[in-house]
Formats: C-alpha cells, structure tokens, sequence
C-alpha cells in the first residue's frame, strides 16, 4: 500500500486534552499548566479546569499577595521569641534572635530509565483475526476518545480496517468524516509500540478508494468493531 504525505493550506491545531486536531472554525482556549501553554478545544475546557489548569489571562496576584504576607508574618514571628512563644532576653540592648539548627540536606536520588525492548509477539495469519486484534489495539489506546469527540460535531464515520499488502504485520485503520480523516497503523508484531497516527487530512477526496469503503462501525465511545 503506498502512503502518502498529505498537507493542508491551514495551520492545524490539536488539542492538548483529547489530542485531536481542531477543525476549521473552531477556537481553541490557551490553559497554563506547569509553567507551559496548553491548546484546549471546546469541548475539553471542563476537563482542564478539573485537572487544574489555569485559563490564560486569569488575575492570579491577589492571592500571590495574600501568601507573601503570610510569609511575611511568619518570617517576622521567628525574631523576638522562642520556640515557646516568650520573648527572647534582651542583651546590651539588642533582642535575641534563637537560633536553630539547619536541617539536614536532602538525600540525592539517581534514578536510570531502561532502554525499552521490542517485544515480537505472533501474528495471526487469518485477515479477519488481524483486524480484529488491531481493533483490540485500537480501542485499548487514547484515540477513541478523539473518534467520539469528532463524531459529537460530525456524526459517524466511516471506519475502513485495511491489512497491509507489503507488511504482514501491519493493519492500517481509517476512520473518515466529510470535513476530516485520520489513517491509524498497528505492527502486531511490536504491540508495545502501540497505535500510531501516520496521516490526517480535511477532505475525502484525498484518501484511496479502499480506505473510503467502510468494513468496521464505531460507537458512541469512539470503540470500533468490525461490521456484521
């Protein structure tokens, strides 16, 4: 099966949340979250401001205010009195600042990642068993929750299962709207590298005339199956 590279004459934008790629008109809200600038769709601005991101532009400072005074009271506390919250003794004049001990420095932890082994497993020889098992792939993955969140905007797709005619191992799954498309590829032969996407588009035409005949189905969860 050939692959092709397909570009589109918009910037595309894809969400930070679902992981899919905002549509022609839609507006994507910016959240701060670790120091860095997040691309939130529409329908994931709920989700972000539960897991704690923060809309950009939000007034932060009052309460950046309130804990500097805190801090600034506490610091304040530590002169003056002791550890029983008597003043200190004064001495030629001056107050008595207690002292304390330092604490103790934090153990340094060094951590090493293992390099990640390929793990080969057997490959159904049946068509119908390879494309069930990719669905089985599919659906253990994040990306049926980007097939139900453009299904909400756009109805059902159509979901061609296609086996590789070159690569035994590979089963390409495209799932196709009018105004967007995604090409999935699963190599049952290295499950741990997962579902990838390897192309995307806008418009139908752009696809082959096997990915555009449908075989599979997908639920209102984004799941696919193959069609009875």
């Amino acid at each position: 099966m050939t692959r092709k590279s397909i570009t589109t004459s918009h910037a595309a934008v894809a969400c930070d949340v679902c992981g899919r790629t905002l549509l022609r008109g839609e507006h994507a809200d910016v959240f701060l979250n670790a120091g860095a600038r997040r691309m939130v769709c529409e329908l994931c601005t709920a989700r972000a401001t539960h897991d704690g991101w923060i809309r950009e532009g939000l007034d932060l400072g009052a309460g950046t205010r309130r804990s500097g005074e805190g801090r600034r009271r506490s610091l304040l506390g530590r002169f003056g009195r002791g550890r029983n919250g008597h003043d200190l003794p004064s001495r030629g004049g001056e107050r008595l600042v207690e002292e304390r001990p330092a604490p103790a420095p934090e153990p340094i932890v060094q951590t090493y990642e293992e390099p990640r082994q390929r793990h080969v497993h057997a490959v159904p020889t049946n068509l119908d068993l390879k494309m069930s098992r990719a669905l089985e792939l599919f659906n253990g993955s994040d990306h049926p929750r980007t097939v139900a969140g453009v299904a909400r905007s756009l109805g059902g797709p159509i979901v061609a299962v296609v086996p590789s005619a070159t690569e035994g191992s590979v089963v390409g799954i495209t799932v196709a709207w009018e105004l967007s498309w995604y090409r999935f590829e699963v190599d049952l032969a290295d499950e741990a590298a997962g579902v990838r996407v390897i192309a995307q588009g806008t418009e139908l035409a752009e696809l082959d005339e096997e990915d555009r005949v449908a075989n599979a189905v997908a639920d209102e969860r984004g799941e696919l199956s193959l069609a009875a």
